[in-house]
């Protein structure tokens, strides 16, 4: 396994781990990495310093300080929780809304009986099941409840 510190077109910077450089190497030319803040797939790899193992015990940390685990979990949970909620954004403005009615209206648009369109709502898991069991593509994705505050 390889880690690659990777960084998008729009200066995200992110990490991913990879079988090989060849498995990297072909999930980037097709397009299956993407960034987890934006989902940009022009994504390249950042520079990064090579782990050299010395005979001498020396301490790199003073050179380039890293951060507690606590910061680095806190940083990745605030950069979930952006691309959450552009993904929630995007939903919203290009999707309709339909409510406990999304299995049935999921269906529906599946066997060509209403208008093929992007949709989002609620559904039981016993409803999700059921649709995915029938072969109705659907995810499930985090959303956030808006608040007035």
């Amino acid at each position: 396994m390889i880690l690659y510190e990777l960084k998008c077109s729009n200066g995200h910077y992110f990490e991913a781990w990879f079988k090989d450089s060849a498995t990297y190497d072909l999930q980037e030319k097709r397009g299956e990495v993407a960034c987890p803040m934006c989902s940009d797939i022009s994504v390249s790899k950042a520079p990064m310093a090579p782990a050299v193992s010395t005979s001498r015990k020396k301490d790199n940390r003073a050179h380039q300080p890293v951060p507690p685990m606590e910061d680095r979990a806190a940083q990745i949970a605030q950069e979930i929780l952006q691309a959450a909620g552009k993904m929630q954004k995007y939903v919203e403005e290009n999707c309709d809304y339909v409510g406990e009615k999304f299995a049935d209206e999921a269906r529906a648009i599946h066997y060509g009986e209403a208008e093929e369109r992007g949709i989002y709502g609620e559904a039981t898991i016993d409803e999700a099941t059921n649709l995915l069991e029938e072969d109705i593509p659907i995810n499930r994705i985090p959303w956030r409840r808006r608040t007035d505050s």
